[in-house]
């Protein structure tokens, strides 16, 4: 069961790395720092969105409407953190007594 525990944490720790990404090349992006005209970059971007779009849609539904702000990363990220401090809190389950 400790695999099982460290396997969960290290998937936990890849989504948090992953959003992250995603959230700093939106801002580089917005920020014209990064263009989508380059294909090296529209196709990471790409490849982040399609990742994230399934956790951060119904994320989307739920959160009211904030005018070209979107809170879903910011969400999500809460929740993965949120799930690291149950596994940690609980890992007594996967390690045995």
């Amino acid at each position: 069961m400790q695999s099982l525990y460290q396997i969960l944490m290290l998937i936990l720790d890849i989504v948090w790395f992953i959003i992250i990404v995603h959230v700093i090349m939106s801002w580089l992006i917005n920020f014209q720092v990064l263009n989508l005209r380059q294909p090296i970059v529209a196709q990471i971007w790409d490849g982040l969105t399609r990742l994230l779009e399934p956790i951060y849609g119904p994320v989307r539904r739920m959160l009211p409407q904030m005018g070209g702000l979107d809170l879903a990363p910011l969400v999500v990220l809460i929740g993965v953190i949120a799930l690291q401090i149950i596994l940690q809190n609980n890992q007594g389950f996967f390690y045995g007594f």
